[in-house]
């Protein structure tokens, strides 16, 4: 199955879950009056309009590249995502606000057996449908589907926090478990939120590559004998795909014909190790440099060969000539 499919699959169960899961828990919301309940109703009714974006995100992202938006559209998950994030720190305000409520007015729940049978079958379901969505994940690296997967494992703690709540509260007489979980329940999605916006908006910010990720690209990057160093490394992620663009120093003397023949080589052997990234590369002849700072210096791993040719020329240098 494509990346693009198991993409759409994976919003589309996320989908159907949240519909389920909404009506057993508003049924069960009702009957119960738990606060705790209620809080787990309001999450699966954001979860479901953000697994909603989820699949409009995937869908747009997997839309190859037009004339308006030649590096593709894979931004459109990281934008989902932060709807999402917004939409559980929504939720979360509202639960500690409900929460807080039903503390100063002393109410208690009714009716635990239904909500803790309803927050069983929650829990079944959402295992299932966390089990699928880490196995996309794991395949496509999509973002939109991680923010998703990580409503849905807090959803699994908080319908055990549901049954936790009403048990203590039935079955105990543990006064105010209800609304204590709830604000626990609140606390745990403002995290999650935080937790997950890092993500996306290092895709919107266009973020440089995790150190060691960039260490393994300049690894494989070094193992060609024709390039004498490398500089102006510039990485970024976007959707499901990567960018990079750098410069090479090539042998000054070399035809243009030659120099392509060593840029597809290069091409070559780094989609074999990173088959989802988009390459560009700027050939220059050994020694030059057209940039300052650390733009400028010469970023292959060390134990390779030492660079035959001029040393680099500076900016100022090259103006003055």
């Amino acid at each position: 199955m494509s990346g693009e499919r198991l993409r759409r699959s994976a919003a589309g169960a996320s989908i159907a879950v949240a519909a389920l899961l909404l009506g057993l828990k508003g049924w069960a919301a009702w009957t119960t009056g738990s606060i705790a309940m209620l809080g787990s109703l309001a999450d699966t009714t954001l979860d479901l309009i953000a697994s909603l974006a989820t699949l409009a995100a995937v869908w747009i992202a997997s839309r190859p590249a037009d004339d308006k938006h030649r590096f593709g559209h894979g931004k459109a998950e990281a934008i989902a995502a932060l709807f999402q994030i917004v939409l559980i720190s929504i939720s979360a305000i509202g639960i500690a606000a409900r929460a807080i409520e039903q503390m100063l007015a002393g109410a208690r729940p009714e009716s635990a057996e239904t909500g803790i049978a309803v927050s069983l079958v929650a829990i079944v379901a959402t295992l299932a449908l966390v089990s699928w969505q880490r196995f996309v994940i794991r395949r496509t690296g999509s973002i939109a589907i991680t923010t998703d997967n990580i409503h849905y494992q807090s959803d699994l703690l908080l319908n055990l926090a549901v049954i936790a709540a009403l048990a203590l509260d039935r079955y105990l007489g543990v006064a105010g478990a209800d609304w204590g979980f709830g604000l626990l329940i609140s606390a745990w999605l403002g995290w999650g939120a935080w937790h997950a916006s890092q993500a996306a908006l290092d895709q919107l910010m266009d973020h440089e590559w995790p150190p060691e990720r960039k260490a393994r690209f300049l690894e494989v990057l070094a193992r060609n004998p024709d390039i004498t160093g490398v500089h102006d490394l510039r990485t970024r992620t976007s959707g499901n795909r990567d960018f990079v663009q750098f410069h090479v120093w090539v042998d000054p003397d070399m035809t243009v014909r030659e120099a392509h023949r060593v840029m597809d080589a290069i091409e070559e052997r780094l989609q074999s190790e990173f088959p989802d990234v988009e390459i560009l590369i700027h050939t220059d002849p050994n020694g030059y440099v057209d940039e300052t700072g650390r733009a400028a210096v010469d970023v292959l791993p060390h134990d390779r060969p030492a660079m035959s040719g001029p040393a680099p020329r500076t900016t100022t240098e090259r103006r003055s000539r």
